[in-house]
């Protein structure tokens, strides 16, 4: 079994900044890509950013230039920090990895649980 468990969410004011981290643990072989997702009341979930093991970056047009993906293979752990903060990225933000958890199985998707974000003065 494989866990993500996202932390670092919470109320900051426009213009500031925030960092989530998102830390995989169980039974994991390798993780090729790990993401950020975020979902808005009443809206679809969204890919935010996404990062290969390689260190490739895919970012939503919509934060290009204001939030930064990484990640720490050796800690199979992912990152997002968020500067310029904007009320329009309030929303729950869920970490997703794509999990391959022995030598022999397949990759699998998991997800984190989600963390709250919320941009207001």
């Amino acid at each position: 079994q494989v866990q993500l468990v996202e932390s670092g969410g919470g109320l900051v004011q426009p213009g500031g900044s925030l960092r989530l981290s998102c830390a995989a643990s169980g039974s994991i072989f390798s993780i090729y890509t790990m993401g950020w997702y975020r979902q808005a009341p009443g809206k679809q979930r969204e890919l935010v950013a996404s990062v290969t093991r390689g260190g490739s970056t895919n970012y939503a047009d919509s934060v290009k230039g204001r939030f930064t993906i990484s990640r720490d293979n050796a800690k199979n752990t992912v990152y997002l920090q968020m500067n310029s903060l904007k009320p329009e990225d309030t929303a729950v933000y869920y970490c997703n990895a794509d999990v391959v958890p022995t030598i022999t199985a397949m990759a699998a998707t998991y997800w984190g649980q989600g963390t709250q974000l919320t941009v207001s003065s």
